[in-house]
């Protein structure tokens, strides 16, 4: 009595774990890897730049060094004035969301978050951009500008007191209507010494003989 024929594996058919390795190894493109090693990179800067939340002193200094670096820079070369004025509107919007609110009053019938009345209880000021990220973009700011002056296609000639004298005026001008928008909403961006609440003391329990 003949037997069936069996039917085997073609040998050159791979395995099912080779055909997982070979589909895991064209997924791990050169595109994959650099991928991986930005956010690799992105989460080590963000560690670091955690470590310096608390230590507000030193990253201000490091900001006035950053400052101090690019104007001796400018000064040196005598150019790239047109940097420094883009530079000068960049901060001047960073001092105004400093210096704001972050729920703007205007845009809410009961006054955003701040207190409007002395009857009101105290609620902390929050800002629209944090001090943190304020010093942080204006280290950013004054480092890409440094980097540009070493390119000579950023050096436009222009006559730079006039460029001042603008930036100046327009400085003036948004200054003063922040002024008003904190007198008219009656909110300080700055705490001096201990947080008290609004409205009267309570008066003092009558002592009992």
């Amino acid at each position: 009595m003949e037997s069936e024929p069996t039917v085997g594996v073609s040998a050159s058919a791979p395995p099912p774990a080779a055909t997982d390795d070979l589909q895991s190894s064209n997924a791990s493109s050169p595109a994959d890897a650099a991928a991986r090693l930005i956010h690799a990179v992105e989460q080590r800067q963000q560690h670091l730049l955690d470590k310096t939340v608390p230590h507000v002193l030193y990253r201000w200094i490091a900001c006035l060094v950053v400052v101090l670096i690019y104007f001796v820079r400018v000064y040196l070369v005598e150019g790239f004035y047109i940097i420094t004025y883009a530079i000068g509107i960049y901060l001047l919007n960073l001092i105004i969301a400093f210096l704001s609110p972050r729920e703007d009053p205007e845009a809410s019938l009961t006054g955003g978050t701040l207190p409007t009345r002395r009857s009101d209880e105290y609620r902390p000021f929050v800002r629209r951009l944090p001090e943190f990220k304020f010093c942080l973009s204006i280290i950013r700011a004054f480092v890409i500008g440094f980097m540009m002056t070493f390119f000579e296609v950023f050096d436009v000639p222009v006559f730079w007191p006039i460029l001042l004298f603008y930036w100046v005026l327009l400085f003036i001008l948004t200054m003063r209507k922040q002024i008003q928008h904190m007198i008219k909403y009656r909110y300080v961006p700055f705490s001096f010494g201990k947080q008290q609440k609004y409205g009267k003391k309570p008066a003092p329990a009558e002592s009992s003989e």
